[in-house]
């Protein structure tokens, strides 16, 4: 019974340490940077939410390198003049995440099939081809971790 029960403690120890040591392995913990690509795809309403959440993110890991890609009513926020539901404008909050090295991309696919001007897109984005293509560039091509808030 003694020998089952050193084999099972001496198991439990191997997991833990196997554990610690992977953890040596994941971005963020070895001075590599964790890569994020928010996907947006929801009109104005969730826009304050998302900018919120990668304030947030960024106050957390503040080395993350975030890229914010948009499509569909995703873009709204990254127009000109656009303004949350009390008339606080979005640019000056984006401009701040810019500041800290989140990347905006705007969807030209939506910009197309919406007859949006090209430069009604604000500065501080980028227009991309397709929003879903450069998620998916983004996750396949370059190790961006997805998330969808």
């Amino acid at each position: 019974m003694q020998a089952l029960i050193r084999s099972v403690a001496i198991a439990a120890v191997l997991s833990i340490a196997s554990l610690g040591a992977g953890a040596a392995d994941v971005p963020g913990r070895t001075g590599e940077p964790m890569k994020v690509v928010y996907h947006v795809n929801e009109g104005v309403d969730h826009a304050p939410q998302v900018l919120r959440n990668i304030k947030n993110h960024l106050d957390a890991e503040p080395n993350t390198k975030i890229v914010v890609v948009t499509h569909g009513p995703g873009i709204d926020f990254l127009l000109e003049g656009a303004h949350d539901k009390n008339g606080n404008p979005f640019d000056a909050t984006v401009d701040t995440l810019q500041a800290r090295g989140v990347d905006f991309r705007v969807c030209n696919n939506t910009l197309e099939v919406r007859h949006i001007d090209r430069k009604k897109v604000i500065p501080e984005a980028t227009i991309v081809p397709s929003g879903v293509a450069e998620i998916g560039r983004l996750e396949s091509k370059e190790g961006y971790v997805y998330l969808k808030p």
